[in-house]
């Protein structure tokens, strides 16, 4: 396993690859089944028939696909803590079932704290096949920085 990523190692202008998911019409149905029951998550037949001419993901669920990706490429190898809050979220276009979506998350600011924590303020954005970008968001999470004596992992960016 390799070392954890510190709010240290985080340069403002870091872009990380979160790499790529196919969305599936099963899974816009289930999620607007139990989340968000518009006809245009869970209704062919109704959503064939409104503006978007056919079925398209909450945008909710393409904000949890974000999250997901996030967590697999960089959350679950970085000392963070916990979210913090949402500051923008902007749903751009619509997601259709086949999308292939592709995400990317960049540093804009890091602040520490005199905790031995640090307030990283990102910018994600998710990209359809065509490069259309469906999904914007900012945020902040909170960081833990390497703890005294913690053993030096060469820096750990390897992006």
């Amino acid at each position: 396993m390799s070392a954890l990523l510190y709010a240290e190692q985080l340069r403002p202008g870091t872009v990380f690859d979160l790499g790529s998911t196919q969305i599936s019409k099963e899974e816009i149905l289930d999620f607007g089944r139990r989340f968000d029951p518009l006809p245009l998550h869970t209704d062919e037949d109704a959503a064939a028939a409104s503006r978007f001419g056919g079925l398209i993901a909450s945008g909710f669920h393409t904000t949890a696909v974000f999250q997901r990706l996030v967590v697999d490429a960089v959350f679950s190898r970085a000392a963070v803590i916990a979210g913090r809050e949402i500051t923008s979220l902007r749903m751009r276009a619509p997601v259709r079932p086949g999308s292939v979506l592709h995400g990317s998350m960049e540093i804009v600011e890091v602040r520490a704290r005199d905790d031995g924590t640090a307030v990283v303020h990102s910018r994600g954005t998710l990209a359809n096949g065509s490069g259309t970008v469906v999904l914007e968001l900012e945020g902040t999470t909170l960081w833990a920085h390497r703890p005294p004596g913690g053993i030096e992992d060469g820096g750990g960016l390897d992006r």
